[in-house]
This record gives structure tokens, C-alpha cells and sequence, in this order.
């Protein structure tokens, strides 16, 4: 049988650590359990593939892309409209981009995506914030020696007119940047696995776009091979008057359960 783990942006920025840009509650206990399962089930394991978040500093979910009549940097966490754009609350520094970060802005309101939020800078290429939480790294070098053979990794997020949220996919792609559009190669492989088990962080963001868009590209004929770990994914919190994140994700997590993935724990999932 051919089991592959896909793991979900595993990034130190993303762990609960007091120096991490963007930690999502539970995180590092998340990486634990799953390091734990690869340690348990690795020999069953024909591939992994992590996928890295990997950013710039002036990034359209970045505060350096912004400013306001004053020329501040917009607050971590405030949400962007185009309506904001259009009427001068927040502009793009450069002001040759003010059209196209209002097209961007209304397209994510027309898909029914999540409003542009302005994040913290996180997984900056080159930082620490960027490398893979200690734990799952020796999990992951570990299952590599031990079996000749080495972690499938992606890199999504480098462009920086548009959020990349899912592995598959940007929010909106970049018709100018192939690596934004949909990454066929990594989905052929998902489809021609048996079972893929699916981890990472924040369930409510990457995790579900990620899985979102598989369930979307390939069908729901083929949504029984996908065990979501619900023990190795956190949610990040309702932040201000933004959207009730972990309510969304409850409710997403009811409705990929009846296209036909199946939810579990890294504990029962091949046990």
C-alpha cells in the first residue's frame, strides 16, 4: 500500500514559542505527536512532503507593503478591503500597484476566500523563523537515514503580490508566475497514493486550503483516501472583529467528513 504524510508548513514561526512571529496555539505539541507517529509508522511511510511557507519582507500579507495618509504600516492582523483601497485607508506603497491590490481584493471577496489580513512578518526566507520545528526536523532526518530516502519538500508563498495559503495553490494566482497556479505535479502524486495522512499548521489557514483544494481538483471520488490528523493541527484564534476562525474550521471540518475524508488522531491512524 502506498501511505504518504503530507505535512503543512511545520515552521518554527508557526510554534507556540514566545520568540515565534506568528504562533498558533498547540502547535508544538502538535509537531510532537506527529514526530512521534513518523517514528511509529515511518517504515509504512512511502513518502513525505512538507511544504514550506516562505516569505520576503514586503509581502502583500506584510505590513511593509502598506501605508496609510500618514505613511504608517498598518497593525498586524487588520484586514484590507479594496473598498480600503480604493478609498485610501491603506494604500500599496507603491502606488503602481494600487489597482492591482484592488483587483486582488475584490477577487478574494468574489471567491468567497478569506479577507486580505495584514500578518505579522513570518517565515521570512533565510531566518530562523523559517526552518522546520526541532522535533519533527529530527523525526524527518531520522525516517530519511533510515530508509534511503529524502522529504519531499515545497516551497509555496514566494511571490509577493498574493497570498498562498494552500500547497496547491495561491489565493489568486499570478498569471505571470507558474509557481502560483495549481501544482499539478504534487497532486498527480497525492491522487496516486493509497492513503495520505494530512498535518500541519494552522488548520484554519494553510491545512484548509491546502485540503480544500484537493478535494476541489481531484473529487470527491477520491476524498476516502485523506485522514486529516486533527491531534497534529491548531486553529488560530478569532482575532478582533475578523472572521470566528475556529467556528469556520469546525464547520470546513463537518463538510470535507461527508465528501468523504475521514477525520482522525496520529495515534489510530494505522494502528
Amino acid at each position: 500500500m502506498r501511505v504518504h504524510l503530507l505535512i503543512i508548513d511545520p515552521q518554527k514561526d508557526f510554534m507556540d514559542d514566545s520568540d515565534s512571529a506568528l504562533p498558533v496555539p498547540g502547535a508544538n505539541a502538535d509537531m510532537k505527536r506527529l514526530s512521534a507517529m513518523i517514528g511509529r509508522v515511518g517504515h509504512k511511510l512511502e513518502d513525505i512532503h512538507v511544504t514550506l511557507d516562505s516569505h520576503r519582507v514586503i509581502d502583500v500579507g506584510h505590513p511593509g507593503m502598506w501605508m496609510n495618509a500618514k505613511g504608517e504600516h498598518p497593525a498586524p492582523f487588520t484586514m484590507i478591503s479594496a473598498d480600503d483601497i480604493k478609498n485610501g485607508i491603506w494604500t500599496p506603497r507603491n502606488p503602481s500597484l494600487r489597482k492591482r491590490m484592488i483587483d486582488y481584493a475584490e477577487t478574494l471577496a468574489k471567491q468567497g476566500n478569506y479577507p486580505l489580513m495584514v500578518w505579522p512578518e513570518h517565515c521570512k526566507i533565510g531566518t530562523p523563523g523559517h526552518s522546520i520545528q526541532k522535533e519533527l526536523l529530527a523525526a524527518l532526518e531520522g525516517w530519511e537515514r533510515k530508509h534511503f530516502a529524502n522529504v519531499d519538500y515545497v516551497v509555496k508563498g514566494t511571490n509577493a503580490f498574493t497570498e498562498h495559503y494552500g500547497a496547491l495553490m495561491a489565493e489568486v494566482p499570478d498569471p505571470s508566475d507558474p509557481a502560483t497556479g495549481l501544482n499539478t505535479a504534487l497532486l498527480d502524486i497525492l491522487a496516486e497514493a493509497d492513503f495520505v495522512a494530512i498535518a500541519g499548521e494552522a488548520l484554519s489557514h494553510c491545512v484548509k486550503s491546502t485540503v480544500t483544494q484537493i478535494a476541489d481538483n481531484l473529487g470527491d471520488e477520491y476524498a476516502q483516501k485523506f485522514y486529516i490528523l486533527t491531534d497534529c493541527s491548531s486553529t488560530i484564534p478569532k482575532v478582533g472583529n475578523g472572521p470566528d476562525f475556529p467556528a469556520i474550521t469546525e464547520a470546513w471540518l463537518k463538510d470535507m467528513e461527508k465528501r468523504g475524508m475521514t477525520l482522525t488522531t496520529s495515534e489510530k491512524f494505522l494502528a
